[in-house]
């Protein structure tokens, strides 16, 4: 199987400054062509658009804005995590032959109505994410005895972290006590708590093993994928496991022949506090019920292992864009490239990307 490289990648300011899709979509597009070596309109084989926007024929528009005229475009939807599963069609294109660069470039607007799962009936008229977020918090208070301090301490290294993040959304400072005295939305769940939706964009430069080094001195090796969809309804038994991540998580780690503790760095998908510590457990880099601990110390010792971006608490949640996000973050990392926000010798790095209530993840492991 040909390996995959990432050769390139952008991302654009977050913002709430209202913004077309297109436009947006063809901002990382140009960042792309402007940081990558010896790249040209001719090179890409493919062009894949992440987007929840109800804009159609949305990969060949891109394409004729910046002039590409590719074998293969299309858009890829899957809520959240529409970026990570256009990386994994990208790769698929690349390891079959089918294609030798690939371009996946995301962007998502803060009202876009795409957003909001509306098929659910199992969700009833609580159909908004915060309900669902509000649901896991409250279980993993009674099963780990999580404190609202314990999840302000969530937002807070997000936040802090995000500072040192310069295209982030929102670069404020928030301490613990800031967070648990925002605004309350539900009995568990403050306005702090929660990532935001906005505008923004994201592109990834894929190159296969023979051409990479064209555009790159310092290709990023996509090692390991996994995935997994448990459901599309919200139909949950244990409120505290993210099934999916987890299966997702032991197909990336064997694909990549690594285990949980080789992880010099991670993006993960912080939708809301307690997400974080959900994923941190099945993901394996900690213990059930020892996340919260971890990231208490975290911030405590500055440490930027854990979504040193800031996250999506930190920097926004521009949902076609996100996945994007998080794979630039972690290839900037390896590479070396991170300036602040740097994370000593990190060598390899994974992404989890999620949608709708963790019904769907995507992991990702990448080696320098």
């Amino acid at each position: 199987m040909m390996r995959v490289a990432v050769a390139g990648y952008s991302t654009t300011k977050f913002s709430l400054d209202h913004s077309p899709i297109e436009n947006l979509l063809f901002s990382a597009t140009k960042q792309i062509f402007q940081n990558t070596k010896n790249i040209s309109q001719k090179d890409i084989d493919a062009v894949l658009v992440s987007t929840n926007d109800t804009k159609r024929y949305l990969a060949p528009i891109v394409s004729e804005l910046a002039g590409i005229t590719p074998k293969i475009s299309h858009s890829i939807e899957s809520m959240c995590n529409s970026g990570t599963n256009a990386i994994v069609s990208g790769f698929s294109y690349i390891s079959s032959g089918m294609a030798d660069v690939v371009l996946v470039v995301g962007a998502e607007q803060a009202e876009n109505p795409g957003q909001v799962l509306d098929w659910d009936a199992s969700r009833g008229e609580f159909q908004h994410p915060i309900f669902w977020g509000t649901m896991f918090t409250k279980a993993h208070k009674r099963k780990h005895r999580t404190t609202d301090e314990d999840l302000a301490y969530v937002s807070a290294l997000n936040h802090k972290n995000a500072q040192d993040n310069p295209v982030s959304y929102n670069s404020k400072k928030y301490t613990i006590e800031d967070v648990m005295n925002s605004k309350k939305l539900t009995d568990d769940l403050r306005v702090l708590d929660c990532s935001r939706s906005c505008y923004g964009s994201s592109a990834v430069l894929l190159a296969s093993e023979k051409v990479a080094k064209k555009y790159t001195d310092t290709p990023v090796w996509i090692e390991g994928i996994g995935q997994k969809t448990t459901s599309a309804s919200f139909t949950k038994n244990d409120l505290t496991r993210l099934d999916s991540t987890s299966d997702a998580a032991s197909q990336a780690y064997s694909m990549a022949k690594i285990t949980p503790d080789q992880i010099d760095v991670a993006e993960i998908h912080d939708a809301f506090s307690v997400c974080e510590l959900m994923i941190l457990e099945d993901l394996e880099i900690t213990q059930k019920g020892q996340a919260a601990k971890m990231v208490r110390e975290s911030y405590q010792t500055n440490n930027k292992k854990i979504n040193p971006r800031g996250g999506l608490i930190g920097s926004g949640h521009p949902l076609g864009a996100t996945g994007l996000a998080q794979i630039s973050e972690i290839a900037s990392q390896l590479t070396g490239n991170s300036s602040k926000r740097q994370v000593e010798n990190a060598r390899i790095g994974l992404i989890q990307n999620m949608s709708a209530a963790a019904t769907s993840s995507t992991v990702l492991v990448m080696r320098q």
